[in-house]
């Protein structure tokens, strides 16, 4: 396993009792290892555009299209892009999300590459699936920081390659 998997820290019982939250602002805080991260992200994958999933998506996606020359676009919660937009909804575990995309962020064809900090249930990913699938573009991969494999978020994203650099 990386080296670097060693600065992601534990913090019990956040943001809530019995919670342990994976915090990886320890990784971004050190070159070496936050480099590592985002060539892997990519590495061997062919893409136009990169998509980054509110909010720690934005962090590792946007590096990811620097470094392929390719384009970043950000997936955000409902209401916070300024222009057209096309929306879908999600289930979480305590109820239910939607997220936007600019109706004009993909050519017709393009390849996407979709980045997250965690795959977890599969619902957010899932969702910015449908999104880029319904701007015209086409999903060639999910890439993720950490898979919590216990919630199987894997399973809702059948079809697609998904690149998990930590499992849990």
């Amino acid at each position: 396993m990386t080296e670097w998997v060693s600065l992601i820290r534990d913090v019990p019982d956040y943001p809530k009792p019995g919670v342990v939250f994976k915090d990886i602002t320890p990784l971004l805080a050190d070159h070496s290892a936050f480099t590592q991260v985002v060539d892997e992200l990519g590495a061997g994958l062919a893409f136009d555009k990169v998509v980054g999933i509110e909010a720690r998506g934005f962090i590792l996606a946007a590096p990811v299209a620097y470094r392929a020359g390719a384009g970043f676009v950000p997936v955000r919660k409902k209401g916070k892009l300024p222009a057209q937009t096309f929306e879908a909804n999600y289930d979480l575990e305590y109820g239910s999300a939607t997220v936007e995309v600019h109706s004009d962020a993909f050519a017709p064809g393009e390849r996407v590459l979709i980045v997250d900090d965690v795959l977890a249930t599969g619902g957010t990913a899932n969702a910015t699936v449908e999104l880029v699938r319904r701007a015209g573009a086409h999903v060639i991969g999910v890439s993720v920081l950490m898979e919590l494999s216990f919630l199987s978020g894997r399973d809702r994203l059948p079809g697609l390659e998904v690149r998990s650099l930590v499992t849990v």
